[in-house]
């Protein structure tokens, strides 16, 4: 599955008020699932000295698909494609780590 069949399989699924004209919802959907993965990572070191168990490895795995069910009806709400931004970020990484400007801060590096 590429990422354009993800987002249109993840579509069918969006289930919340004024789907097609509403950022908010999935936005806010983004931000709640990433301190979910957070809280993982937190309780993997808090819990288990940083090694990742198989069941820790598959709640990451279930929460990084919320992410990702999230970003895609996010720019499927801007009439974004998910490959678009997939490789348009690969393009914008692969200029930094050229220009050896990975590290450090800023959108514009």
């Amino acid at each position: 599955m590429n990422f354009n069949e993800y987002q249109h399989e993840a579509r069918k699924t969006a289930i919340y008020p004024d789907v097609g004209n509403n950022f908010w919802y999935p936005a806010l959907g983004l931000s709640g699932e990433a301190g979910e993965v957070a809280e993982i990572v937190k309780k993997l070191y808090r819990d288990n000295g940083g090694k990742l168990d198989s069941d820790r490895r598959i709640a990451l795995g279930v929460e990084l698909g919320d992410i990702l069910w999230y970003i895609a009806n996010l720019a499927s709400e801007a009439d974004i494609n998910l490959e678009s931004i997939a490789f348009n970020n690969i393009v914008k990484l692969k200029d930094r780590h050229v220009r050896g400007k990975v590290q450090g801060s800023g959108n514009n590096r």
